[in-house]
């Protein structure tokens, strides 16, 4: 029996029923099947992920502020590690398939431009008559066909499993237009719901914990929020005598350490009391659902959104952050027109996808997936050379 055939037989007997089992996958679809005697399907999906360029890449893409601002934010790549801690523990309490979580985890987020939201929200626009931007889609583009690691074919070959959860991730920020193929079934795998849930409760964490370091919120005002949620965190978070000093950056930490575990454990719950209510008793008994099994409660989902919508009006929308968010925007409309003008400039296999577009869609989408493939740095580093007269030129050009 080989390793892979092994693990298979362990996900059969330690899986609950309604879980995603690898040995079931419907397989690598683009091109076709590639066996391996070590790792199942979905291990190899992960890592593929980790090796890739777009995920090495979010570590230096923003999260809320810019990486040039310090070294204590987090970034693209710390929000996505975190996204897949959240997710690897609902899938160990609930017997879903961890790999799977694990891979669309990691995935999630590979086609996200730099400078966070403010860069999607510029390519939406400048794209807005050849179709839009949504960076959902943008990563699962990268995945099937802007990476290149393969002699034989563009992409990464992923599971089909692994792909729908990435091209059905929504959450507030994540509404992509549905693809045909994907709309087999009126839901997602519960590994997707998963990874859905895991997403906000991750950047809601740490982004508070974010703007709590960098003095833009304070736990008092946290306090005067008035949200039931946010009380009995505090509750419990007062029994710790070090929450009640004055070292802020410890408060910060026990705050949005408890804020995590009571998300979590509501989830889990919660999502256990639905998988009983609604028989869920297989795959296609939650796909076929016409609600998300993977929730939190009702009353308690409302006072967590209602802490996402604190997070907007508090710190999204405080003039530094749309300072950064504006030179973000600056930027990557200057360099995109300067290209769209100058495609000379674009590196090798860009300049040669650009040149083999016959329309002008299909070549402003390629000077796209170059601008999207950015990290903040090459993005400021780039705009320097093209903009400002007595910076040198001897630039590394990325592809």
């Amino acid at each position: 029996m080989t390793t892979r055939k092994r693990l298979e037989s362990i996900e059969e007997q330690a899986l609950a029923p309604y879980a995603t089992k690898s040995s079931q996958s419907l397989g690598r679809t683009l091109h076709g099947d590639e066996p391996d005697d070590y790792r199942s399907c979905f291990q190899r999906d992960r890592d593929r992920i980790l090796y890739s360029k777009a995920f090495k890449d979010l570590q230096y893409k923003t999260q809320v502020f810019l990486i040039s601002e310090g070294d204590f934010y987090r970034t693209r790549l710390t929000h996505t590690l975190e996204v897949a801690q959240h997710a690897r523990t609902f899938a160990r309490c609930l017997q879903l398939n961890e790999d799977l979580c694990e891979a669309i985890s990691y995935a999630h987020d590979l086609g996200h431009t730099p400078f966070g939201h403010a860069g999607e929200e510029t390519l939406s626009e400048i794209l807005k008559d050849d179709g839009g931007f949504e960076h959902n889609l943008q990563s699962l583009k990268i995945v099937d066909h802007l990476e290149k690691r393969y002699a034989q074919y563009n992409g990464l070959n992923l599971c089909f499993e692994t792909r729908e959860g990435i091209a059905l991730h929504r959450t507030t920020h994540d509404n992509p237009a549905p693809i045909q193929e994907f709309s087999k079934y009126a839901k997602p795998s519960l590994e997707t719901q998963t990874v859905n849930m895991a997403d906000p409760l991750a950047y809601c964490a740490h982004d508070l914990e974010d703007a709590l370091n960098a003095g833009y919120l304070t736990v008092e005002e946290i306090r005067r929020m008035g949200n039931p949620f946010i009380d009995r965190i505090l509750e419990k978070c007062s029994k710790y005598r070090e929450f009640n000093a004055s070292d802020t950056v410890l408060q910060s930490r026990l705050l949005v350490r408890t804020l995590i575990e009571e998300a979590n454990v509501l989830v889990i719950e919660q999502t256990m009391k639905n998988l009983e209510a609604y028989h869920i008793g297989t795959v296609e008994d939650a796909r076929q659902m016409d609600v998300d099994i993977v929730s939190m409660h009702t009353d308690e989902w409302r006072d967590f959104e209602r802490i996402k919508s604190y997070l907007f009006d508090h710190v999204y929308r405080k003039p530094q952050v749309c300072i950064m968010n504006e030179k973000g925007k600056m930027i990557l409309s200057r360099i995109f027109a300067h290209l769209e003008k100058n495609p000379r400039m674009l590196p090798p296999i860009f300049k040669a996808r650009f040149e083999a577009e016959t329309s002008k869609t299909g070549r402003r989408r390629v000077i796209a997936d170059y601008i999207a493939g950015m990290t903040d740095r090459y993005a400021m580093d780039l705009y320097k050379m093209m903009f400002e007269p007595y910076e040198k030129v001897m630039f590394e050009f990325r592809d």
